[in-house]
């Protein structure tokens, strides 16, 4: 059986506690890890405090070619690094091995990034008492991040937070998912192999009452989570001054206008609906289908749903495969069975043998029900219908959420009409909800988050404005 060391400020350490992680398919256990404890935690803290002038004084150049060897390994061992993703989170090996080669990317644009990291000039002659006078604006490192990084995309989302801190000169502590730290902690071992700064990245396993010291201490100046929406506003509070970037969930909402090309349209409503179970923040979930085509694109969708190949998530040819655990296997069957006693209809679907959910397909749902008003986090979408464009975007914006919205339409005036009245944080045009480039601004409004991920606009968030007047 394989053991992780886990990485603290430069070096990989064990604790007294193990930590178990299971195949999540065959439910036994793949390998071990262990769990950082107060004291663990507090000397990555104090590592990472000493290591905020080291950072901030990285060159562009240093810091450039750490992230670039970073994503160069990355790519280079994107399969069999994808294969352990996929054996601890249950995802199919085709979408463990992309995640792989999204954090590459991610880690690329980092690299990018740090050579361009803003200044301005301004003149202060606006004001009768600013002539002869200008300002220079300089945006320096805001100080030690921590990043709460959830088990739906264990690498890449803990990426989005470890590549900008490294590009901003930030010291930072990452916190993976205890059921999916596996792939962090290969990362880690890429990491060390770089002239990094010792305290520059420490990546811990820890159980949720030693994690929260993150939220707590004050000498974490910004705090980066990922996670649910609960959990998230519930950080918020405890965060006391330190700033936050929350990326939180959302029910995302689809809007069908046009099937001009019916067959490329199914093809990426499967993907948005169904990929990774639906254990996606931006999983497709509720669509709204234009009337006068409701029926073919229902009868479409349905047919194409059933064809899906369900099984072991390590065969490549795997479309769908388990939940996370059976707890939410179970939360998404009770779900589904509110769903039917209050009216819906079940189009294809709806059974569960421990954590495996078969992808189900419901129509006659109303935002009173949770399949449409919450974020299942499962392989269950809702088809409905619409009349008008504006009764689409009241449709898709009568929720608490409001992360992305995809908008299938060939008509200008439509499209306009969704990226001005949308209540959420991007528009997808002729794209699922489910698609994100990783160098776009990314994150939601409402229940849905607080700033924005994106290469850049998580730099920004981690760096500080200081003005020089002369």
């Amino acid at each position: 059986m394989k053991e992780y060391k886990i990485l603290c400020k430069g070096k990989f350490i064990s604790s007294k506690e193990k930590l178990d992680v299971k195949n999540k398919f065959s439910g036994k256990i793949y390998a071990t890890t262990f769990l950082a404890d107060q004291y663990i935690l507090d000397r990555a803290i104090s590592g990472a405090s000493v290591a905020k002038d080291v950072c901030k004084n990285l060159s562009s150049f240093e810091k450039f070619t750490a992230l670039r060897f970073i994503s160069d390994e990355l790519e280079k061992n994107k399969k069999a690094l994808g294969e352990i993703l996929c054996i601890e989170s249950g995802k199919p090996l085709k979408y463990a091995v992309a995640e792989i080669e999204r954090a590459s990317q991610t880690f690329l644009i980092a690299a990018e990034e740090c050579k361009r990291l803003p200044k301005d000039y301004m003149s202060l002659d606006w004001t009768a008492n600013g002539k002869n006078k200008e300002g220079i604006v300089n945006y320096f490192p805001i100080g030690v991040v921590a990043g709460i990084a959830p088990f739906n995309f264990p690498m890449n989302l803990a990426v989005h937070k470890i590549a900008p801190a490294i590009a901003a000169g930030c010291p930072i502590i990452l916190k993976p998912a205890s059921t999916t730290p596996l792939s962090t902690l290969e990362l880690a071992k890429i990491i060390s192999k770089t002239k990094l700064p010792k305290g520059a990245v420490s990546i811990l396993p820890m159980n949720r009452q030693i994690g929260n010291i993150l939220v707590t201490d004050s000498r974490i100046d910004l705090l980066s989570f990922t996670g649910s929406p609960a959990i998230g506003w519930d950080l918020k509070k405890q965060s006391g001054k330190k700033k936050v970037v929350l990326e939180l969930g959302g029910n995302a909402g689809v809007i069908i206008s046009d099937i001009s090309n019916m067959e490329q349209l199914i093809k990426k409503s499967l993907v948005g609906a169904f990929s990774y179970s639906g254990q996606v923040c931006i999983h497709a979930q509720r669509f709204f289908v234009q009337e006068t085509i409701f029926e073919e694109f229902k009868t479409q969708m349905v047919a194409a749903t059933k064809k899906l190949k369900k099984g072991d998530p390590l065969k490549a040819e795997t479309d769908v495969s388990i939940l996370i655990d059976e707890d939410n296997a179970l939360r998404v069957e009770e779900w589904i069975a509110e769903a039917i006693n209050n009216g819906a209809k079940i189009l294809c679907g709806g059974k569960r043998a421990n954590n495996f959910v078969e992808p189900t397909i419901l129509t006659g749902t109303n935002p009173k029900m949770k399949v449409a008003d919450e974020e299942i986090f499962g392989p269950v979408i809702c088809i409905e219908k619409y009349s008008t464009i504006e009764d689409a975007v009241q449709k898709i914006n009568n929720t608490k959420f409001g992360l992305q919205c995809g908008v299938f339409t060939n008509n200008i005036s439509e499209l306009d009409y969704c990226f001005k009245h949308l209540n959420v944080g991007g528009v997808i045009h002729n794209e699922m909800p489910t698609l994100r480039f990783d160098q776009m601004p990314y994150g939601g409004i409402k229940e849905s988050g607080l700033g924005r991920e994106g290469v850049k606009y998580a730099i920004m968030d981690m760096m500080e404005a200081k003005v020089l007047v002369k």
